[in-house]
């Protein structure tokens, strides 16, 4: 496996940058978060992170993302995923219930930057198991994050989530995990949530920029794309939760570039 490097190293005033989109993604999901209560629309939240992304002269980074394989560009700011949909929900006439499980997806643009970030919150009544495993989603974000240090390598990276994941008892959903990101929301090299075979060891260096998303299943890995192109549902229809900063990696460690 080759262990040259492949992130683009950013300058201290690119990532001076990158921390404005940051502070605007973490100021959204705030905003957000307040206003995700039983009977909130979906859309309504969208609007939300709209105005507190235009308001800090900001863009969003997610509103007619168009990739190859979706049947149409996105239509919303945020990505909304409830309970059993695990990632890419898209913002519609939903109203939330009591003791929902909401993925809440942010991106920013700013000067030319981008910043990705995403929690999982409790709708109302929390549930002893969701809060288990929004805990350790958040917990296997922690480990990533901690890992990603000068001279490490993505597997170091997975290795750290997937202890994680492992020892909670929770599955991955395959196929799926973080990214480079930069002047583009994605950007090479994949950033895997798990060891995978063949995989390149890409090493971290200062100025390194990616974003880490864990995903994390209650149930079996099986999934599927719903029929709106973008949605990815449990085949089980248990629920699953999101968690995801954008980081840089300096001499001293990781810096999480989307903290409030």
């Amino acid at each position: 496996m080759s262990d040259a490097p492949a992130f683009p190293v950013r300058t201290a005033a690119e990532l001076d940058a990158m921390r404005e989109a940051g502070r605007v993604v973490a100021r959204t999901l705030q905003a957000v978060r307040a206003a995700a209560v039983p009977g909130a629309k979906l859309r309504d939240l969208d609007e939300i992170a709209q105005t507190s992304i235009r308001e800090a002269g900001a863009l969003p980074s997610f509103l007619g993302y168009a990739p190859s394989w979706a049947p149409r560009p996105f239509n919303g700011v945020l990505c909304l995923s409830v309970n059993e949909v695990v990632v890419h929900g898209r913002p519609t006439g939903r109203r939330l219930d009591d003791g929902d499980l909401l993925s809440i997806d942010a991106g920013a643009i700013f000067d030319g930057w981008n910043g990705d970030s995403a929690i999982t919150v409790h709708v109302g009544h929390q549930d002893e198991a969701d809060v288990r495993l929004v805990r350790a989603t958040e917990e296997a974000l922690a480990a990533g994050i901690a890992a990603a240090r000068p001279g490490a390598t993505l597997p170091d990276v997975a290795r750290a989530i997937d202890e994680v994941a492992r020892r909670h008892g929770y599955s991955h959903l395959p196929d799926h995990g973080g990214h480079g990101i930069g002047r583009s929301m994605h950007e090479a090299p994949f950033v895997p949530n798990r060891p995978l075979p063949g995989a390149p060891a890409v090493r971290l260096e200062p100025g390194s920029t990616l974003a880490i998303e864990p995903m994390l299943l209650a149930g079996g890995e099986g999934y599927r794309t719903a029929r709106d192109g973008w949605s990815v549902v449990t085949l089980d229809k248990r629920r699953a939760a999101h968690a995801e900063h954008t980081i840089a990696v300096t001499e001293d460690g990781p810096v999480v570039l989307t903290a409030p």
